[in-house]
């Protein structure tokens, strides 16, 4: 495994593939008030490609690129927060888009521990570290440890969501995951817009 670090933007010449690994670190989990630290990505090939962001910046060509390409799926964990970090930043909204912590909840219902150390471990055998979450995102120079850390969200959803597939076919709910990752995007940006708590479906 290798991380490649760079600054403001993914590089000219590079080919991540059809389905990328994304997740993203800020300084807290208010995407109005908290920025966008640093953006991880992954091809599913064991490295990870991680781009700091500076403060105030507002534009990232490649990435939004990335993110708007149609024929590239974009593959998270809680995908929700993440293209929304994403969309305040760089006013590109992620599609199309798969959230492995969605599938956990449609086909783990024997449990309400769907974060993705409690998901990699039940499904994959894999113990990931969350001792970095909580450190300074902003720092202008962030430490191997943050950076292994980070990477660790990424490296594994491209199994991950095999494996998810698999038990969306069993449980004969995969339809019922793509229309959530359709309108996944839209629900990020009802975030942002001003509806972050309130169930717009509801009574």
């Amino acid at each position: 495994m290798t991380n490649h670090l760079y600054q403001n933007d993914l590089p000219d010449d590079l080919d991540l593939g059809p389905i990328v690994a994304i997740d993203c670190e800020t300084m807290g989990l208010n995407p109005h008030r908290d920025r966008l630290c640093l953006i991880q990505m992954s091809s599913g090939d064991g490295d990870c490609h991680l781009v700091q962001i500076k403060p105030g910046q507002t534009e990232a060509s490649n990435i939004c690129k990335l993110l708007a390409n149609p024929d590239v799926l974009k593959l998270f964990h809680y995908g929700r927060f993440d293209i929304a970090a994403m969309a305040q930043a760089f006013g590109t909204v992620a599609a199309p888009v798969y959230c492995t912590k969605i599938v956990s909840k449609l086909v783990r219902t024997y449990t309400d521990r769907h974060g993705l150390r409690n998901l990699l471990q039940d499904t994959l055998g894999i113990d990931i570290s969350k001792f970095q979450q909580q450190s300074n995102w902003g720092s202008e120079n962030l430490t191997d440890a943050q950076l292994s850390y980070a990477a660790s969200d990424v490296l594994h959803l491209h199994k991950l969501r095999e494996v998810l597939n698999e038990r969306l076919e069993r449980e004969g709910r995969t339809e019922m995951a793509q229309a959530c990752f359709d309108f996944l995007p839209m629900r990020a940006q009802l975030d942002l817009a001003g509806w972050p708590d309130q169930d717009i479906f509801s009574h």
